[in-house]
């Protein structure tokens, strides 16, 4: 459908203020992905309404989304990053539950990237898939899960048992992408650990093991590096060194979206372009489904 690259789907909701989580998981793998995909991301504020926002600061929070999104490395001249609210094919394809496969199927994605704990979601849209192809024929692609092999689940700096959050209410449970470097190394100062002091990747450490995952995914270290550099030195060293990985790793992103914020002719020239983009992409498929299941086209 879009030269011979496969397609690769993807999107985040609009609510909230990115973690480090959604960057390490999602937002920093996706960045060289367009040299091997066809890559369409969107700003998923159908999705975010699932509970009740404040119109005003729901509008900020999708711009600013799409923003990070470019901030992070994302090339919206070679990606397609649109609103998912634009397309009118999402709620045309859409019957609740099932919108995030809707989403999917209309692009017909090949992969889409996904953490482990969020592949049965997937399942349900390679479900629907091939149930729709069984009955009326070859009409959607059925994606495969793309799982990042680093990075692909951080967690919560407070308690490592859970999966660091956009709705977290600790505020030293996440590092938030806009956070200055003081607020970051603070956060990393008062990470929970255990009551060993040697840097070891472990099981039974989960709240170390989660720091050297973090570290690894900002650093390019394997495990045994880390626990090699760290060896002999205590927990203290191990997190300011963690904190100051992260601050330098999230210091350009910060800077590009300060810019991208203040320059509204680019991202909405951006915004239009993709949207356009994707509206061309949604139709073809939607125009399949019409046919398929026998609903007369609409004259022009």
């Amino acid at each position: 459908m879009l030269n011979d690259k496969k397609i690769l789907y993807s999107g985040m909701q609009a609510t909230g203020t990115l973690t480090l989580g959604n960057y390490l998981g999602a937002l920093k793998n996706w960045v060289n992905l367009n040299e091997e995909y066809e890559c369409i991301y969107g700003v998923m504020d159908l999705h975010s309404l699932t509970v009740r926002q404040n119109p005003a600061e729901f509008r900020k929070n999708a711009r600013s989304l799409y923003a990070l999104y470019v901030a992070a490395g994302l090339n919206p001249e070679k990606n397609c990053i649109y609103y998912q609210s634009h397309v009118p094919g999402h709620a045309q394809l859409y019957t609740y539950p099932v919108l995030m496969a809707a989403d999917i199927l209309l692009y017909q994605a090949d992969v889409v990237p996904v953490g482990q704990d969020q592949k049965q979601h997937l399942e349900i849209t390679r479900d629907i898939a091939q149930r729709f192809n069984a009955v009326y024929g070859e009409v959607f692609t059925v994606p495969k899960a793309y799982i990042p092999k680093a990075g692909a689940k951080i967690m919560s700096l407070a308690d490592p048992q859970k999966k660091m959050s956009k709705s977290e209410e600790n505020p030293n449970a996440s590092i938030w992408l806009m956070d200055d470097r003081d607020s970051i190394i603070r956060k990393f100062k008062r990470a929970v650990t255990d009551s060993d002091t040697v840097v070891r990747y472990a099981k039974e450490k989960p709240g170390i093991s989660n720091l050297m995952d973090i570290y690894s995914c900002v650093t390019g270290k394997n495990y045994d590096e880390i626990e090699k550099e760290f060896e002999g030195k205590g927990y203290g060293d191990f997190k300011l060194a963690v904190g100051e990985a992260v601050a330098d790793e999230l210091a350009p992103l910060q800077k590009r979206y300060t810019e991208l914020m203040a320059d509204k002719t680019y991202i909405e020239s951006m915004i239009k372009m993709n949207d356009e983009k994707a509206a061309f992409y949604a139709a073809k498929t939607l125009r399949k489904v019409h046919k398929k299941v026998g609903l007369t086209e609409m004259i022009k």
